[in-house]
């Protein structure tokens, strides 16, 4: 098999039609289906039945859930998307991700199975590679996150032995729905029969729609809402206590902040239970304890400094905003904010602002090098409703600089948030700023 550059062969996955590029008006719900997933994964000899899976559905809270698993685990696959830095983050094997040569080769064996049948995706070809990758290195379990809604996304191929549905909310109405009934129903499309449910807390309406999939499913729910309490918070993590009927209750630390984590958290240590409880797979306590005290999940809720402080967070909905200003208002009382914000054009942004700009002083609007940023005339148009002071540098390190002089100046904190994408240029941003001081 011929070699091929990593560059290469990221190109060509992403020659491919990408849908998270492409705005949702313009995706016809029809577009998605199982069936060129289901040819590809036989011609490649169906890498994705071998191991244990888990699979993680919601709106928010799935890929930090998914995260909070795979550190427990050992020779654990874990696929999420999308990436903060890397496109390579998106799979990884016991938290490393795969390396360029690994990709390339891997890539390079795919083609000629994948040019067979037309009208793949790149999402589609990406979760294949990460079902190959990880067949390659003998994973003993993955942990699987769900790219899009639940029921016709690419990974619900897998055959999974625990499913996992984080909260939901309303995004991507487009394609999954304009209530929250029907995306509970698109979410709940993974539930499979006889498989073990984990449900993290849900409006009403999501639940009905969930627990009626499982009853006629056959599937055993187990829910979280009440697996947790929170016992403490600092600027370096908290601690909760987990409450598991038929289990004493334990004392764990995670490093991540919010209570929005807190809840990702038990319902991941429940999920992790349950794979014992139901000798599924032996996951031991002191497993769970050091998995989930050395989780490192940049881009959720990161105190990247704190003098003054700069907090990076990836908010993709009116509920995500809503749980990152209850942190904020928690850690941060009553300081001043400034706010760095860009978002991708098909997201809540009204919704967002309502969350966010109440609390704001200062705005600071970026634009991500993305076809689906939004314009940063059109959020100055969104913002003028709010008694807010909005700026738009030049670009975004000019945005970090001004946030972090004016947090500076007034005793305030600066918080990057919106999409995942313009994130990662502020923390390379603030990264290089740092480089120069030294």
């Amino acid at each position: 098999m011929t070699a091929l550059p990593y560059s290469e062969a990221l190109a060509w996955i992403q020659s491919h039609i990408d849908y998270s590029r492409t705005h949702l008006e313009n995706i016809a719900p029809e577009n998605f289906n199982l069936a060129r997933m289901e040819a590809l994964m036989a011609r490649l000899g169906n890498p994705h039945l071998g191991p244990i899976t888990i699979h993680i559905a919601g709106t928010k809270g799935k890929g930090s859930t998914a995260a909070f698993c795979a550190s427990a685990l050992r020779r654990c696959g874990l696929y999420t998307s999308p990436e903060l830095e890397n496109f390579r983050e998106r799979i990884r094997v016991d938290f490393e991700p795969i390396s360029e040569e690994d990709f390339a080769s891997v890539v390079a064996e795919l083609q000629p199975q994948a040019a067979a049948i037309p009208g793949l995706t790149a999402y589609e070809l990406q979760t294949a590679v990460a079902f190959m990758y990880f067949r390659r290195k003998e994973t003993r379990l993955n942990v699987i996150e769900v790219g899009l809604g639940g029921r016709l996304d690419s990974t619900n191929v897998v055959q999974p032995a625990l499913c996992i549905i984080t909260h939901i909310s309303m995004d991507h109405m487009a394609v999954l729905g304009n209530t929250i009934e029907e995306i509970a129903a698109e979410k709940g499309g993974i539930i499979k029969p006889g498989v073990p449910v984990v449900l993290a807390p849900q409006a009403p309406e999501a639940l009905e729609v969930l627990l009626y999939i499982a009853k006629q499913r056959g599937c055993d729910v187990y829910h979280s809402g009440g697996s947790y309490s929170r016992l403490g918070q600092s600027l370096i993590g908290q601690v909760l206590q987990m409450n598991i009927p038929g289990y004493p209750p334990e004392h764990v630390e995670i490093p991540l902040l919010g209570r929005h984590q807190a809840a990702n958290a038990g319902t991941a240590y429940l999920a992790l239970r349950m794979l014992f409880q139901r000798e599924i797979h032996p996951v031991s306590l002191i497993s769970i304890h050091d998995g989930f005290m050395k989780l490192k999940w940049p881009g959720r809720f990161e105190v990247l400094q704190t003098e003054p402080p700069l907090v990076l967070d990836g908010a993709h909905n009116q509920a995500s905003a809503k749980a990152i200003m209850h942190t904020v208002d928690e850690l941060f009382a009553g300081q001043p904010l400034a706010l760095l914000f860009g978002a991708s054009a098909d997201k809540d942004i009204e919704g967002m602002f309502a969350e966010l700009l109440p609390r704001t002083r200062w705005l600071i609007l970026m634009q991500a090098n993305h076809p689906r940023a939004a314009d940063r005339a059109r959020l100055a148009e969104l913002a003028a409703a709010y008694d807010v002071e909005v700026f738009t540098p030049a670009d975004i390190p000019a945005a970090v600089a001004q946030g972090l002089a004016l947090a500076g100046a007034h005793g305030g904190v600066a918080l990057a948030t919106g999409s995942l994408y313009p994130l990662a240029t502020v923390r390379a941003a603030w990264q290089a700023s740092r480089a120069d001081k030294v």
